[in-house]
């Protein structure tokens, strides 16, 4: 059956590679739990679903990683209801894991400036400098960034188009910093691409090997450049989308295009970029509200 459902993801719903992956890894912990519980069918009832997601919590799983596997497990459940396979869905009862609220870890502006202070013109350098200025100009996923061609950049007016979760594709913009910066890695890449290689020929950003660089090297140059400059805070190529997002609210763009921008389907998930803006809000109302400040009386 699991087979069948993925299939199904692949053909009929057209999911990305990594989300039917994910799919499959909740689907497959679900299965584990079934064989230690000695049961080989997949007819469950409400306790024993209940059993599933208090072990999931037993694990020390956070909040929303057991929700996605919740709902992984629930479309899975939903997908054989639906063929006949099974009578009833037994996740249609369990609702979310309510979980403590936390804040994106972000970047001060000055500490994005101290941050890509990096002068360097040697290739690694510069293309380290590269792919963090367009994760920062540009608030993509690093999925996303990696996916990149050189073809995909429109270097005149300033932007790209990238296809994001749901393989939904949206316009992304590129600053004039970013901009420059690419134009002098662009010029060094062509030495560095590795020969016969169709793909990385393509790519925009490429490893040491020359071929096109993965999320998880991206993750790795990024720990490599933290430990190597002594940088205080502990970052991940997402806190530049969640520098980017806070930067643009703190500025006064509207939270719908910030969505936008981002490629969130549900403003709910980017509007936890405005409880990082109370200090424009603070600005914003000391400067309109009459008696915010005390104002200094005039001699008559």
């Amino acid at each position: 059956m699991v087979a069948k459902y993925i299939s199904y993801l692949k053909s009929i719903r057209a999911l990305s590679g990594n989300t039917i992956r994910a799919y499959s890894e909740d689907i497959e912990q679900y299965e584990e739990f079934l064989l230690k519980q000695n049961r080989s069918d997949l007819d469950a009832d409400i306790n024993l679903i209940r059993s599933f997601v208090a072990s999931l919590s037993k694990r020390g799983l956070a909040s929303p990683t057991i929700n996605r596997i919740i709902s992984g497990v629930r479309g899975f459940y939903k997908f054989l209801q639906t063929h006949g396979y099974v009578r009833l869905n037994p996740f249609s009862g369990i609702t979310s894991i309510r979980g403590e609220s936390k804040l994106p870890v972000f970047l001060f502006e000055n500490e994005v400036e101290d941050f890509l202070e990096i002068s360097s013109m040697e290739f690694l350098d510069l293309r380290n400098k590269a792919v963090f200025e367009f994760l920062y100009t540009t608030g993509c996923r690093v999925s996303e960034a990696v996916a990149c061609n050189i073809t995909d950049i429109n270097f005149k007016e300033g932007q790209t188009r990238v296809t994001g979760k749901g393989n939904k594709e949206r316009m992304i913009f590129i600053g004039d910093t970013a901009l420059k910066v690419l134009s002098e890695y662009i010029i060094k890449r062509k030495y560095h691409v590795k020969k016969d290689d169709i793909d990385a020929g393509r790519a925009l950003f490429l490893n040491r090997n020359g071929k096109r660089i993965t999320s998880r090297g991206v993750r790795y140059i990024l720990q490599r450049y933290l430990t190597d400059t002594q940088f205080q805070k502990k970052i991940t190529p997402h806190t530049f989308r969640h520098s980017f997002a806070t930067h643009l609210l703190n500025q006064g763009a509207d939270i719908r295009v910030v969505q936008e921008l981002l490629g969130h389907a549900s403003l709910t998930t980017t509007q936890v970029y405005t409880h990082i803006s109370l200090k424009r809000l603070q600005k914003v109302y000391k400067d309109a509200h009459p008696h915010a400040t005390m104002k200094e009386k005039k001699d008559d």
